[in-house]
C-alpha cells in the first residue's frame, strides 16, 4: 500500500509589485514572436470547406493534428532566438535588446502591410534590410564575447505564405475564417465526444515518464492575481517580452527584471517553502468583455481580449522516470514546454495538450475541446525530464534539457530528473468561445500553448521530492 506524506505548509508573505511603472507605453498593435521569432499576419483568413484530417473532429487518428490547420496569409520570418547555440553572459543584454528590436520591426511591417496590401514587396524589402542590420549587431556582440553566431546573417529575409484550413463545428461566435481577425477560428474547436481515445492517461503521451511515486506542490490558483506580459526565461530585462499575459503561482517576485537573488529571497504562494516559479498563458472567454488590461501591453494592445478565467484546479506534480531513479534538479534550472510560436515554427516543440474531465484518454494538441455540460476544459503541460548535468539554461532555452525516449531512457550524457506536469482545469460553460493568450500573429491557436518553470525549491525540499518519487510514495 502506498503511503501519503504531507509536509507542513509555510505561510505566504504578501507581495507588492513595484516594477510595473517601468513598462513602456508604446502602442504595439500586433505582437511578435519572442526573440525575433516568426510572425504570422492575419490579413485575410481563407475560408475552409469540408472536413479535414483522418480522425474524429478533423484531426488525425490520434486527435493531435500537425499544428498547421489554420487559415491566414502570413509574413514568415526565421526565428533568430531559436537558432542561437551559444549566448555568453557578457553578450546577453545586447543580444536580448536587439532581439527585441527584431520584434518591433515585424510590428511596423505588419502595420504598413495592413494599411496598404498592395505594397507587400516593398514592405518585405524594407523589413529584410532592417533585420539584416539588427542581426549584424547580434552577430558582432556574440563574436566580441567569444560566442559562435553561426549563420545568423542568413536569417534576415522574410516571405509571405497562405495556409488553408477546414472548418469544424465551433462555439457560437467563432470566426469562420473569412475576416481579418486574429482567431480563434471555427476549425480550432472540436467536440471532445467525437474524438477517439488516443492515450491511456491524461497528458502522458508516448509513455515517456510517470513511474514511481510523486510529489505535488500546492501553490494555489493565482488567487492573488499575479499576472504580467513578461517572459523572464526567454526575454529577461524586456518589458512585455511575451506580448501575452501569464498566470503565475509560486514565487511572488517574478517579472522580466527579477534576478536570481531577488527570486531566492521572495515570498511564495506554495506550501513547504517552495519558491519555484510556475507560469503559463492565461485563458480568456472571447466574450467582448472589458478586462482590466483592455488597453494595456499584453492585453488589448496585443490582441488578447475578453474576460480572464482563473483555473478551477491547478495540479503541479513531479513524478518519476520509466527506466531509472531520478536525481535532484539544480537550483535555478529553467525549463520550457511547448512553443508559443508553434503555429509558424512548426510542431516540433509543441507539447501541450487539451482535453475535458471525464475524457482525458482523448488528448488534443492543435484543437480546443468543446466539453459537455459538467465537464471542465483541461490543459496538460508536461516538461522535459532529462538534464545535461551541467547547465541551468541554454541559448535557445531548450538544449540543456530533453524528453526521454520512447523506452523512458534519457539519451547519453543526460540524467533523469523529476518530471513536472502542470494540469490546469477550467469551468468553461458549454458552447462558449474561449482561447489561450498568444502572440496575435499566432492567431490564438491551441498548438501554441506552453508553460515555464524556474526551480527555486530549497535543497531540502528537492531531496524530499526525489525521495518520494524514487521510493514510490505520493507526497505533498
Amino acid at each position: 500500500m502506498e503511503r501519503r506524506q504531507r509536509i507542513s505548509a509555510r505561510r505566504v508573505r504578501p507581495h507588492q509589485r513595484t516594477r510595473l511603472s517601468k513598462r513602456s507605453g508604446a502602442l504595439i498593435v500586433t505582437a511578435l514572436a519572442a526573440c525575433g521569432g516568426t510572425a504570422v499576419i492575419a490579413a485575410q483568413a481563407l475560408a475552409g470547406t469540408g472536413a479535414g484530417g483522418t480522425g474524429a473532429g478533423g484531426t488525425d487518428a490520434g486527435g493531435a493534428g500537425d499544428g498547421t490547420a489554420v487559415a491566414g496569409r502570413t509574413i514568415s520570418c526565421p526565428d533568430v532566438g531559436q537558432r542561437l547555440r551559444s549566448l555568453p553572459a557578457q553578450a546577453a543584454p545586447e543580444v536580448n535588446r536587439n532581439l527585441g528590436q527584431l520584434e518591433g520591426q515585424v510590428a511596423r511591417a505588419f502595420q504598413r502591410w495592413a494599411a496598404g496590401p498592395g505594397t507587400q514587396d516593398r514592405v518585405l524589402d524594407e523589413l529584410e534590410r532592417e533585420r539584416g542590420a539588427t542581426i549584424g549587431r547580434i552577430t558582432d556582440a556574440l563574436r566580441r564575447a567569444g560566442g559562435q553566431p553561426g549563420a545568423l546573417d542568413r536569417l534576415s529575409a522574410c516571405r509571405t505564405t497562405g495556409t488553408p484550413a477546414a472548418a469544424q463545428s465551433a462555439p457560437r461566435g467563432a470566426r469562420d475564417g473569412n475576416s481579418a481577425d486574429n482567431g480563434p477560428f471555427r476549425n480550432d474547436f472540436v467536440d471532445i465526444t467525437t474524438v477517439r481515445p488516443n492515450t491511456e492517461g491524461g497528458g502522458d503521451r508516448g509513455g515517456r515518464g510517470g513511474r514511481g511515486g510523486s510529489f505535488r506542490s500546492e501553490c494555489g490558483r493565482n488567487e492573488n492575481g499575479h499576472n504580467n506580459p513578461d517572459n523572464l526565461i526567454v526575454a529577461p530585462g524586456v518589458s512585455n517580452g511575451a506580448h501575452h499575459l501569464h498566470d503565475y503561482v509560486g514565487n511572488l517576485a517574478t517579472d522580466a527584471f527579477s534576478s536570481d537573488t531577488e527570486l531566492a529571497a521572495a515570498g511564495t504562494t506554495c506550501g513547504n517553502g517552495d519558491r519555484a516559479t510556475y507560469y503559463w498563458p492565461v485563458l480568456r472567454l472571447r466574450d467582448n468583455g472589458r478586462e482590466r488590461d483592455a488597453n494595456a501591453p499584453g492585453g488589448g494592445q496585443d490582441g488578447n481580449v475578453g474576460a480572464i478565467v482563473r483555473p478551477a484546479e491547478v495540479s503541479l506534480t513531479f513524478d518519476g522516470n520509466a527506466a531509472e531513479k531520478v536525481t535532484a534538479m539544480p537550483p535555478f534550472l529553467r525549463m520550457l514546454t511547448g512553443d508559443a510560436k508553434a503555429l509558424t515554427n512548426g510542431p516540433a516543440n509543441a507539447n501541450a495538450s487539451w482535453s475535458c474531465t471525464g475524457f482525458e484518454d482523448r488528448q488534443l494538441r492543435n484543437k480546443y475541446p468543446i466539453c459537455p455540460r459538467g465537464s471542465k476544459v483541461v490543459r496538460s503541460l508536461e516538461f522535459p525530464s532529462c538534464w545535461d548535468g551541467r547547465n541551468t539554461d541554454s541559448a535557445n532555452h531548450r538544449t540543456h534539457v530533453a524528453f526521454p525516449g520512447r523506452n523512458g531512457q534519457c539519451r547519453s550524457g543526460f540524467r533523469p530528473i523529476p518530471r513536472l506536469v502542470q494540469r490546469l482545469a477550467y469551468a468553461i460553460p458549454p458552447n462558449t468561445l474561449y482561447a489561450v493568450d498568444s502572440f496575435p500573429d499566432q492567431l490564438h491557436n491551441p498548438v501554441t500553448d506552453h508553460g515555464d518553470f524556474i526551480n527555486l525549491m530549497p535543497r531540502r525540499l528537492m531531496r524530499t521530492a526525489v525521495d518520494c518519487v524514487n521510493s514510490g510514495r505520493d507526497c505533498r
